[in-house]
C-alpha cells in the first residue's frame, strides 16, 4: 500500500478462512499486481476507506458489527467512487442482486469462488465502473454546454419522445425536465397543437430536410406563446434517427408588431442575425452531438470488449471537446461580463446629452398625446463629466424608449440631480407599472418570456440587462421604483468626480502596483495549511505560497483540516476550501475557531456567488478569495495579514 503503483483491494470479511482463500487466489493472479488489505469489522473497514485509496472493495454483508443492507449502505456512503463487489453466501444472493441496482458492481457467491471467477469479476467491475464514470462525466459535460445556451433546445427520437432538453426549454414550457423526458408532449399540451408539431416532425424524419416554422405554443400554465422552431434531422453511427430542435421565442415580437413599425429596419436585421445564429448553432452541434449520443448508446451493448469501451469513451470525450469550441459563438451575445469590451472615457456634456434625447423623442411622445419633460440641474460650466459618452447615451435612450413604449397617457420626465459625488439620473413615466415581485427580475436577460399581458414589461428583453451592465461598468448602480397602474421611475448613478484617462477594460480592473502594493519580500517562514480536496487546485496553491512558507500542510477534507489545526497550534495561515467532503469549509472554520482564535483563515471557493464572502466571514474566516484564484490577489492577501 506504500507503493503508488500497487493496485490495492480492500477485503471486509470476518471469516479468516474465507480471507486466506481470497488472498491465495489473488496471489495466483499474475496478470495484475493486486495487493490486499483485510478488515474484519465494518468499523475497521470504514477507517481504511477514509485513510487510503483502494481500486476495489470486496464486501461481506454479514459482519460482527453490521449485517445485510446496512453494511452495504454504510460502505457506499463512505467509499464514494470506489467500486464495490459483494462476497456473500447463498442465503444473501437475492439481497446481493437487489443491491446491484443500488450501486454494487457485482457479487460472488462464496461457494462458487475460484481464481478465474474472482479475476474476471474484479476486472469487469473496474472496467464497468470506469466506463460509468466517464460516460457520466461526458453526459454532465454535454448537459452543462446545452444548458448554457439561452435558446431552448430539444432532441427527439423517431417515436417523437423527448430524449434531451435544456433548461431554457423547461423555462419556456414551464415544466420540469423529469416531466418532459420520455414523453411526446401530448400529456401536457393541447391535442391540436401537438398534431401540428408531430406532423412537422414527421416531415423532417421523412424528407431529411431542415424545417423552420413559426408555431403557437401553450405552455404548462396555459400561457400562449409564439415561437420559431428550427428542426434538423441527423442519424447516428448505427443508423438511429434523431430530430434536434432550436426555438426562438417571438412572443414579444408578435404582441408589439404595431409598436415596432418605426424600428422595422432594425427588427429585420435582428431577425436575420437570430436566424443565422440558430442555423449556425444547429449545424455546429450536429456532428459532435451525433458522436456523443451514438457512442453513448453503443456503450449499452453488453458484449463490448474493454478495448472497444475505451475507444467509444475516447470518441465521446473528443466530441465533447468539439462542443466546447462553439460555446463562445453561442453565448457571446449574452456575455457582456466576459471582459472583451472597452470603455472610452472622454469629456461629456450631460446637459447637452439630455437636451439631445429630449429633441429626438419629443415627436414620438406628442404623437401619443403625451408630454415629455426634462430637467437639467447644473449650470453649463459644471455639467461636463469624464465618462463614456456612447454608453451614457445608450442607457438614457433605452430607459426613455421603454417609458414611451409602456405609457399610453400622461407625462414622461427625465433628468438628473447632483447628490454628493454622484449624479443621480432618473426617467419617470405614468405607464402601467411593474409588480413588486418582478422589479429585480426585469434586469435579467430575456425576462419578458416570464411576464404575462397583465404584468409590466418595461425594459423587457436585453435592453435593461445591457443598461445594468453599462451602469456598473461606469461605476454606478441602477434600480427601479414602481407601482402597478401608477407608473415607474428608473434611477441610475454615475460618478461626478473626474475619472482617470486610462483605458479601462470590462471585467476586473487591475490597479498598477507600486512598491506599497507589491508583496513584501520579507514575508516568509509561514506555516501554512491548505485545506483542499482537488489535487490540481492544491498543487497550484502550494506552488503559489511556496516562497512564503517554511512548511505546508495538506488536508483533503474539512474534518482533516480541523485535526491538523488541532495538532499544529503554530499554524500561521489556513487556506480553506468551502466545498469539501465529510465536512465543508464553513463548519471546519467554526470548529477551528473554538480552539484557535488567532490563526488567519482565508476562504477559497469555486462558487463565486453573491453572499459567499459574508457567509465565510460569519463562519470565522478573516477573508475570502474566489476561484480561479488570481495569484496577485492571493499574494496581496498574504501581504495584508503578514506584512512586516
Amino acid at each position: 500500500m506504500k507503493n503508488a503503483e500497487e493496485q490495492t483491494i480492500l477485503l471486509i470479511e470476518d471469516n479468516p478462512g474465507d480471507s486466506r482463500l481470497i488472498i491465495e487466489m489473488l496471489k495466483e493472479i499474475t496478470s495484475n499486481n493486486y495487493q490486499l488489505v483485510v478488515a474484519e469489522t465494518l468499523k475497521d473497514g470504514c477507517e481504511y476507506i477514509r485513510k487510503y485509496k483502494f481500486i476495489l472493495i470486496l464486501l461481506d454483508l454479514n459482519l460482527p458489527d453490521s449485517r445485510g443492507k446496512h453494511t452495504f449502505d454504510t460502505v457506499m456512503r463512505i467509499a464514494e467512487k470506489t467500486p464495490v463487489v459483494l462476497v456473500s453466501g447463498m442465503q444473501d444472493e437475492d439481497l446481493s442482486l437487489s443491491l446491484i441496482e443500488e450501486g454494487a458492481q457485482d457479487y460472488i457467491l462464496k461457494q462458487d469462488l475460484n481464481r478465474n471467477l474472482l479475476s474476471k469479476t474484479i476486472q469487469y467491475a473496474l472496467i464497468r465502473k470506469k466506463a460509468e464514470e466517464e460516460l457520466k462525466a461526458s453526459k454532465d459535460f454535454l448537459d452543462k454546454i446545452i444548458n448554457s445556451v439561452a435558446s431552448p433546445i430539444f432532441v427527439k427520437d423517431d417515436q417523437h419522445r423527448f430524449c434531451l432538453v435544456n433548461d431554457a426549454l423547461c423555462s419556456l414550457l414551464n415544466l420540469p425536465v423529469e416531466k418532459l423526458i420520455g414523453t411526446t408532449g401530448f400529456e401536457y399540451f393541447p391535442d391540436e397543437q401537438m398534431k401540428v408539431f408531430i406532423a412537422k416532425d414527421r416531415e423532417v424524419f421523412k424528407s431529411g430536410k431542415e424545417n423552420i416554422n413559426e408555431e403557437q405554443l401553450t405552455d404548462g400554465t396555459g400561457k400562449i406563446q409564439y415561437i420559431v422552431t428550427q428542426k434538423t434531422l441527423y442519424t447516428d453511427s448505427v443508423g438511429k434517427k434523431y430530430l434536434v430542435g432550436v426555438i426562438n421565442d417571438i412572443t414579444e415580437n408578435r404582441q408589439y408588431e404595431k409598436e415596432l413599425i418605426i424600428e422595422k429596419d432594425h427588427a429585420k436585421e435582428s431577425d436575420r442575425l437570430k436566424s443565422a445564429f440558430l442555423s449556425n448553432m444547429s449545424h455546429e452541434i450536429r456532428t459532435p452531438l451525433n458522436g456523443i449520443l451514438g457512442f453513448a448508446d453503443l456503450l449499452k451493448e453488453p458484449e463490448l470488449s474493454g478495448e472497444e469501451q475505451q475507444k467509444y469513451i475516447s470518441i465521446i470525450e473528443k466530441s465533447g471537446a468539439r462542443m466546447l469550441n462553439i460555446i463562445n459563438d453561442i453565448v457571446d451575445i449574452s456575455k457582456i461580463e466576459a471582459g472583451l469590451m472597452n470603455l472610452n472615457f472622454k469629456d461629456t456634456d450631460i446637459n447637452e446629452k439630455i437636451e439631445f434625447i429630449y429633441i429626438f423623442f419629443k415627436p414620438q411622445v406628442e404623437e401619443k398625446g403625451m408630454q415629455l419633460l426634462f430637467k437639467n440641474t447644473l449650470p453649463a460650466k459644471e455639467a461636463t463629466i469624464r465618462t463614456d459618452n456612447e454608453k451614457v447615451y445608450s442607457i438614457l435612450t433605452n430607459l426613455v424608449k421603454n417609458a414611451i413604449k409602456y405609457s399610453k397617457e400622461g407625462t414622461i420626465e427625465f433628468g438628473y440631480l447632483k447628490k454628493g459625488e454622484l449624479l443621480e439620473f432618473y426617467v419617470k413615466d405614468t405607464g402601467i407599472g411593474i409588480p413588486k415581485d418582478r422589479q429585480s427580475a426585469i434586469f435579467e436577460r430575456f425576462i419578458q418570456a416570464d411576464i404575462t399581458n397583465r404584468m409590466a414589461r418595461q425594459g423587457a428583453g436585453l435592453g435593461l440587462s445591457i443598461s445594468k451592465a453599462y451602469v456598473e461598468m461606469l461605476g454606478g448602480k441602477i434600480w427601479v421604483e414602481s407601482e402597478e397602474g401608477i407608473g415607474s421611475t428608473f434611477y441610475f448613478t454615475l460618478p461626478y468626480n473626474a475619472l482617470s484617462e486610462e483605458k479601462i477594460v470590462v471585467g476586473k480592473v487591475v490597479q498598477p502596483q507600486d512598491k506599497e502594493n507589491q508583496v513584501n519580500p520579507g514575508v516568509s517562514g509561514l506555516k501554512i495549511l491548505i485545506a483542499e480536496d482537488d489535487e490540481t487546485s492544491e498543487m497550484l496553491i502550494t506552488i503559489d505560497v511556496k516562497k512564503f512558507s517554511k512548511n505546508v500542510l495538506i488536508a483533503g477534507t474539512g474534518s482533516e483540516a480541523v485535526e491538523v489545526s488541532r495538532n499544529n497550534p503554530d499554524i500561521d495561515l489556513i487556506l480553506m476550501d468551502i466545498l469539501m467532503p465529510v465536512m465543508n469549509g464553513y463548519e471546519a472554520t467554526r470548529q477551528i475557531r473554538q480552539f484557535n482564535k488567532e490563526v488567519v483563515i482565508i476562504a477559497q471557493t469555486a462558487f463565486g456567488l453573491f453572499g459567499d464572502r459574508e457567509k465565510a466571514i460569519e463562519a470565522g474566516c478573516n477573508d475570502y478569495i474566489s476561484k480561479p484564484i488570481n495569484r496577485a490577489e492571493l499574494l496581496a492577501l498574504i501581504q495584508k495579514y503578514f506584512k512586516k
